[in-house]
């Protein structure tokens, strides 16, 4: 008994068959929730910021000091994988998984504007665009909306 042979046609339908099914499952990866994860970042970030300020105290001990740094890069080593989760989620993101990444070549000091300006942006979930009720009418256009949008035209 033989085995009936592919058509080419046959063969175009299998692989675009898995092709569908695997753009279907790679898309399943990415659950689209970057600002969750950002925000998951952040915690990391608050407490190894926290940490890092608390060593720099005049008051602090040497060995507590040493402590502190060693718990805040715990802290960013903890971050940078919820961060890099939440870029590829959203890539607008990008900026909070590297500014984390830098720790390994840059001390946190000079990395803390960057952090917690990134995470300000994390806490504030500036993805939302504010309505104004309909018919509420204060004659209001929301700050992050363009009130004179370019024609289509040009």
């Amino acid at each position: 008994m033989r085995r009936a042979r592919r058509t080419g046609a046959g063969r175009v339908v299998g692989v675009v068959a898995v092709a569908a099914g695997t753009v279907v499952g790679l898309s399943a990866c990415g659950n689209g929730n970057g600002q969750a994860l950002a925000e998951q970042a952040c915690a990391h970030v608050h407490r190894s910021v926290t940490d890092y300020l608390r060593s720099t105290r005049a008051d602090t001990p040497p060995a507590t000091a040493a402590q502190l740094v060693k718990q805040a890069e715990r802290e960013l080593r903890a971050a940078l994988p919820l961060a890099a989760q939440a870029n590829s989620a959203d890539g607008s993101w990008n900026g909070l998984m590297t500014t984390i990444s830098e720790i390994s070549i840059v001390d946190e000091g000079h990395l803390l504007p960057s952090l917690q300006a990134q995470c300000v942006v994390a806490d504030s979930n500036p993805n939302v665009n504010p309505q104004n009720p309909a018919g509420g009418g204060n004659g209001t256009t929301p700050q992050n909306v363009n009130p004179r949008p370019a024609s289509p035209t040009g």
